[in-house]
């Protein structure tokens, strides 16, 4: 079971390819493989992944109380913490000097199985590549932009960029996430004049949510038209998942869900629905359990406007044993953003009444906000 800290504090991941980028300024284009690597270090190379992940981190130096960083051992990760003075756990332990992407991936799987609220790493597309293999929608990832080839939509533009956005999502900001694109290409076919890019994958990217306050509408027109698309997004998971048991939270939000299905919807209750149907309605948590425990499915949830609870007011239905049995990965939280701005920061909440759920709940969840349109939030 992932270690499990203070709520208040931030567990970040961290992975440094020390020798991304080691081959581009003596032309080699590129520094996949060995040979490459030895090549560019005979040349008199300087490596430069640590100095532009320390301009990221740099960041974080006045958050170093609320945040724990996880990494690999020397210039994999420790070296840069040590030097910043950021409070951190090694994890892992490369067997050599010349690190080689193994360790990439080893560090990430180790980190993945930590819990880990957030990765970032420094290298390209090539380290990029390693992180998916591994990593996949585990949490998500900001790439430091340090090696040759940067094509995948998964780096910041620059390293204090990656900072900027690393530390509005450890001071807990609103903060959307999408699906950035990783992409690689044939470095051998690169050094002969051609450029052949591969997709080879996707992670969760946060990016800054920037705000224009304008003057604030009533009515519920507006609201309504928000609430549509939230709407329209989780319609879109059901037909994706014919199959799946979709659990349904009460809650005003999860109540207009219903009502563009058609179905008759419990509003103080809980009701499951499966490839568009109604096939349990007004469950009891013992019937719930009955049925979650033999059928893949998804747990719709809506934060009580003002409090933030997701678990534990107005929906006991949803036991410890119902949800450990649906996973944290299968929580689809609804909200507008105006309902989540009324928190004011303040963290959704999990009170299940099983103390050590709660504490593996804990950490940032995305939110879905619209149509394609998901935010990170603290849930603890």
């Amino acid at each position: 079971m992932p270690e499990r800290l203070s709520s208040n504090v931030f567990k970040l991941g961290l992975v440094v390819n020390p020798f991304a980028g080691i081959g581009g300024a003596l032309a080699l284009k590129g520094s996949d493989g060995a040979e490459i690597r030895e090549r560019a270090l005979a040349m008199g190379a300087v490596q430069q992944a640590m100095a532009k992940t320390k301009r990221a981190l740099q960041s974080l130096v006045e958050l170093k109380s609320n945040v724990m960083v996880y990494t690999a051992a020397g210039d994999m990760g420790q070296s840069v913490c040590m030097e910043l003075d950021l409070p951190h756990q090694v994890v892992y332990e490369p067997q050599s000097n010349q690190t080689e992407p193994e360790d990439t991936l080893a560090t990430c799987r180790i980190l993945v199985e930590q819990g880990i609220d957030l990765l970032v790493f420094a290298g390209g597309d090539g380290t990029a590549r390693n992180v998916s293999e591994i990593v996949n929608m585990a949490c998500p990832v900001v790439g430091i932009p340090a090696g040759c080839k940067i094509h995948s939509g998964v780096f910041a533009i620059t390293p204090s960029a990656a900072g900027a956005v690393v530390a509005s999502v450890v001071r807990g900001e609103l903060v959307s996430i999408f699906e950035g694109e990783v992409r690689d290409i044939d470095e051998n076919a690169f050094r002969s004049g051609n450029v052949i890019a591969r997709h080879f994958g996707e992670l969760q990217v946060p990016k800054q949510l920037e705000y224009i306050q304008s003057v604030k509408m009533g009515g519920r027109e507006s609201d309504e038209l928000v609430l549509a698309d939230i709407a329209a997004h989780v319609i879109e998971l059901m037909d994706e998942s014919p199959d799946a048991y979709f659990v349904m939270g009460s809650g005003s939000t999860v109540d207009f869900i219903m009502e563009e299905l058609g179905l008759e919807n419990t509003l103080l209750g809980v009701d499951v629905v499966q490839n568009g149907h109604l096939v349990a309605s007004d469950v009891t948590a013992t019937e719930l359990l009955s049925l979650v425990q033999h059928q893949p499915c998804k747990l719709v949830l809506t934060l009580i406007g003002g409090q933030g609870h997701v678990l534990g007011r107005g929906n006991q239905q949803l036991s410890a044993d119902v949800v450990r049995s649906v996973g944290r990965e299968n929580m689809l939280i609804v909200a507008t953003k105006n309902k989540i701005n009324a928190l004011e920061g303040r963290p959704l909440i999990a009170d299940s009444g099983d103390e050590t759920l709660d504490a593996e709940l804990s950490g940032l969840i995305p939110i879905i906000t619209g149509y394609h349109d998901q935010v990170l939030y603290q849930l603890r």
